[in-house]
């Protein structure tokens, strides 16, 4: 929990920084300047929050889910889960490229990743049992769906995406807020991991890029491979044969 107010109280910094800059440049005093904080910070912090709360939410569900799994299956499917809620120059960034309206409603409306979980899981099969068994719970409601196991990206990149909605309860109100899920294996991970680094390079001549890129792409599919084998050996495990 306290890295996620934190989280939200960096959000809410870096507004304010940003504000004492515009300040100064026309001179408000200080009396002024007090109540624009006031007026921008507390609805941008509340804002965040939603999210943190959102993510806890998801959070909680998938911990529930690995344990009951680790009952039935002997064997807990989630290596590992992380989480995010996207940083407030990422979202303008995505406002200015999307031409959304400038307002947290508009936002709330139009981007939704802003809160983000992803799930490490074992085993392909493992990505789907989960997934369904998020997407039947009563108060998960799937938005949107990317399959790109089944369907790849070009690049290589291989990951289960979802977008849902799952109620936070306030003081006095339920509020739906939206979630991105990623369920991948571990390979699937520590590709995606690397691609990311290696993407963002800079210096690099066009040719060695396209290069670099088909490597890439073998890799992924090297990966691919490998999680179809562990799975075969895991079936043979678990049917004795």
């Amino acid at each position: 929990m306290s890295e996620k107010r934190n989280d939200v109280i960096k959000q809410a910094d870096d507004m304010a920084k940003e504000l004492v800059k515009f300040s100064e440049r026309i001179n408000f005093n200080e009396e002024m300047f007090l109540d624009i904080i006031q007026e921008s910070i507390a609805p941008a912090e509340e804002f965040f929050s939603y999210y943190a709360c959102a993510i806890m939410e998801v959070e909680t569900k998938f911990k529930v889910l690995n344990e009951m799994f680790s009952l039935k299956y002997d064997g807990n499917p989630i290596e590992n889960i992380t989480s995010r809620v996207k940083d407030y120059d990422s979202i303008i960034r995505k406002v200015i490229k999307k031409n959304i309206p400038r307002d947290l409603t508009s936002i709330e409306e139009n981007i939704h990743d802003i809160a983000g979980v992803r799930v490490i899981c074992s085993f392909v099969e493992d990505i789907y049992r989960l997934a369904k068994c998020l997407l039947q719970q009563d108060d998960v409601t799937l938005i949107s769906e990317k399959d790109y196991i089944k369907n790849p990206k070009p690049s290589g990149y291989r990951s289960l995406h979802l977008i849902i909605s799952v109620p936070i309860f306030l003081e006095n109100e339920k509020k739906d807020v939206k979630v991105e899920v990623q369920l991948r294996t571990i390979a699937m991970d520590f590709w995606a991991s690397l691609e990311h680094k290696l993407k963002y390079k800079k210096n690099l001549p066009e040719e060695k890029k396209d290069i670099l890129s088909q490597e890439l792409i073998d890799c992924a599919n090297e990966s691919a491979l490998l999680d179809q084998r562990m799975q075969k050996v895991r079936n043979i495990i678990l049917n004795g044969e």
